[in-house]
């Protein structure tokens, strides 16, 4: 079934807007809170429509995911009883909450690397994070670090596919897109079992 390759192509065009840059850094903070949509998304296509602002668009993609995370962050230090718990009852978070407190448990401050720079949804860390009370400095620092990585790792990829990674992504964004969802439900699975 194809459903991505339409929507690459929207991403696509929405990458050359004007305003698209300020739609990317908004995400990107958004992102860090509730957002369910990853970054990447909107990144990867820019930078490979504009490699000349590839590097510009992780660096600022970094700084307003982090922000996102702080707000995300004090969101659980502050009002997690009256805003943070209704709005995971609401989404059905209850079992990604449980999941990152058992991991704090168990890595500490890693799982603030482990989760701004993987797939996993950073805003469930983020909120969790200021919600057990951790060290904000370590917090915002492992955040930068991870997100960094991630989004720079991102555009250094389209800037060295170039052209051919675009032609590339455009033939089999469909076969990618569904292995992405099926590796998010194996690895569900997995730590959830």
């Amino acid at each position: 079934m194809k459903i991505f390759a339409p929507l690459y192509k929207k991403v696509m065009l929405w990458s050359e807007h004007k305003y698209a840059p300020w739609y990317l850094y908004s995400m990107a903070f958004i992102e860090s809170i509730f957002w369910p949509v990853p970054v990447d998304i909107m990144l990867a296509p820019m930078a490979l429509s504009k490699p000349h602002l590839a590097w510009r668009f992780a660096f600022w993609s970094t700084v307003f995911s982090v922000l996102g995370g702080a707000v995300g962050y004090y969101l659980g230090y502050f009002l997690y009883d009256p805003v943070v718990l209704p709005f995971i009852e609401m989404m059905g978070y209850q079992d990604k909450m449980l999941t990152a407190e058992s991991w704090f448990g168990q890595w500490g401050i890693l799982v603030i690397f482990i989760a701004s720079f993987t797939p996993i949804p950073f805003k469930v860390f983020t909120v969790s994070a200021g919600m057990m009370g951790m060290v904000f400095a370590p917090f915002l620092l492992t955040a930068l670090v991870g997100r960094g990585l991630r989004f720079f790792l991102v555009a250094g990829l389209m800037v060295l596919g170039g052209k051919k990674m675009e032609a590339k992504l455009s033939q089999y964004i469909d076969i990618l897109g569904w292995g992405t969802i099926i590796a998010a439900i194996i690895l569900y699975l997995i730590l959830k079992y």
